[in-house]
């Protein structure tokens, strides 16, 4: 199997305005690096230390995707360096990050992750907490985050109907939220799709696919 190949069929069905995440956690360096000599330079891992090993060993011109869930307590070992938090789902998250963005004297991008799937254990925020969150005063004033869009999951499910629902459904409040535009909040990315539905996410207008198995192979 070689990455290098995968990498370049799957960048020649993106279309030019989509992002492509190699999603390439619990992979070894040596993959990545594959990757990164085909051309990849962005990468997305789910586990912060993991991220942190992989960013101290690696080229710096790399930009680092934190895909997972985050744990607050852990925001400050990536701070220095992350370039997109995409599963931000609490204000309080968005808090921490903001104050260790300030200590690194940096800007933190970050999405928002919205749950958009029937299953009950997929992280995220619904429309209300959503709206309440951006309207809320203290997110106003933090200066040290930029919200550059939202991220969704669909349900894990081989119903193509259900899944266009849900990324259709996400694509609906993103173009809710175009109007809103302060200092913080510039809405221009829409993560969704993975290695099975990426394709039909890019139809109903995901502009960034995280893909992991389709070019390093099976975990």
């Amino acid at each position: 199997m070689s990455i290098t190949l995968n990498l370049q069929n799957i960048k020649a069905t993106l279309p030019q305005s989509v992002t492509l995440v190699a999603v390439s956690k619990t992979k070894p360096v040596s993959d990545l690096m594959e990757a990164y000599n085909a051309g990849q330079r962005i990468f997305g891992e789910n586990k912060i230390q993991e991220m942190v090993d992989k960013w101290e060993q690696m080229p710096k011109d790399i930009e680092w995707h934190m895909i997972g869930h985050v744990q607050t307590n852990k925001v400050k070992y990536m701070a220095p360096f992350v370039s997109l938090i995409h599963g931000v789902d609490s204000l309080k998250l968005l808090h921490e990050i903001n104050k260790q963005a300030a200590k690194n004297n940096r800007i933190i991008n970050c999405l928002l992750q919205i749950h958009i799937a029937e299953e009950e254990t997929k992280f995220g925020l619904d429309e209300t907490e959503l709206n309440s969150l951006l309207s809320s005063s203290e997110f106003q004033e933090m200066k040290n985050i930029q919200i550059q869009g939202l991220m969704g999951m669909a349900t894990f499910t081989d119903n193509q109907n259900q899944i266009k629902k849900e990324f259709l459904h996400l694509k609906s409040i993103f173009d809710q939220l175009q109007s809103l535009n302060t200092l913080n909040c510039k809405l221009s990315t829409i993560s969704m799709g993975m290695s099975g539905d990426y394709p039909l996410a890019i139809e109903c207008g995901s502009t960034m696919v995280r893909i992991g198995s389709s070019i390093f192979g099976g975990r």
